[in-house]
């Protein structure tokens, strides 16, 4: 987990200033390579190509606690109005390690290539609950509808037009659509990377992210596809991953518009193979959201 004080650090070897809770890398800034190491950004990247990434300090009502509110955007395009995609990092993980597979890159890549359309990506600190309340007042998932949208507007974005979500956040993503589209506000997209869409109640109960099996079942994406008819999604798995015995029965039964089972594991060395085709899927549908 990155401390404040690692990320200081990080600072303070590349001779850049804190202003406030907020830190601004931008593309022709001389970042270090210790800062781009503890933000996910893989290097070394011509300065002129960096991505821009902010870390921000802001208070969650709804969680009850500052969380960390990280944006992600190509270098060169106004940030106004710029679309973005929801970030959801993993268990154990947050929202300064969400951008795994070198994604802030291979964004900047795409975008300058044109291969697609400028947008960004925003992630917040979401806890080890997948993305729901188990703990009575803290409910990501409530931080995710309700109070990043506003902090967005508050920045000149609009809404997310999409969700993407890691391991523990592939699940979260998937909920996310749902409850978007039981308020009748659906999501534009969803990208799920290694999904973690467990099949059996006692090795989900040694993650204590649910009261009881009553609960998971309630909420378990696996349980319930017919919830995201309509909403494009993308899912994407290794085939040593731990998690692929579930998720090929969400793909069987959602029927993603695209679905990869590929060689790999669950690890970094795997979401760098498709986080390319995540970006094409993502950047195919900033227009259509």
């Amino acid at each position: 987990m990155v401390s404040r004080r690692t990320l200081l650090g990080a600072l303070g070897a590349t001779g850049l200033a804190v202003t406030g809770s907020a830190v601004a890398l931008h593309g022709h800034a001389p970042v270090g390579e210790a800062l781009r190491r503890v933000l996910g950004v893989a290097g070394p990247v011509p300065v002129a190509k960096r991505p821009v990434v902010r870390v921000e300090r802001v208070y969650s009502r709804l969680r009850g606690r500052g969380v960390d509110l990280v944006t992600i955007l190509p270098p060169g395009v106004p940030a106004e109005g710029l679309p973005v995609s929801l970030l959801l990092h993993g268990l154990h993980g947050n929202a300064r390690q969400a951008a795994v597979g070198g994604m802030p890159d291979v964004l900047v890549s795409a975008v300058a290539r044109g291969a697609a359309p400028p947008f960004g990506f925003v992630a917040v600190d979401g806890g080890d609950h997948y993305w729901h309340e188990n703990v009575p007042g803290d409910d990501p998932l409530g931080m995710l509808l309700d109070e990043v949208p506003r902090w967005l507007a508050e920045r000149g974005h609009p809404a997310p037009f999409a969700c993407t979500g890691v391991s523990m956040g592939g699940f979260g993503a998937l909920l996310y659509a749902r409850r978007r589209a039981e308020r009748r506000e659906p999501t534009g997209a969803v990208a799920a990377i290694a999904p973690a869409l467990l099949t059996s109640w006692p090795e989900m109960a040694k993650r204590r992210a649910f009261a009881d099996e009553e609960q998971w079942a309630a909420l378990d994406p696996l349980r319930h596809p017919d919830a995201l008819r309509g909403v494009p999604l993308g899912v994407w798995v290794g085939d040593r991953d731990r998690f692929v015995e579930g998720t090929r029965k969400f793909i069987a039964a959602a029927k993603p518009a695209v679905a990869a089972i590929t060689p790999g594991g669950h690890d970094d060395v795997f979401y760098r193979k498709v986080v390319p085709d995540v970006i094409r899927f993502l950047g195919r549908r900033v227009t259509a959201a």
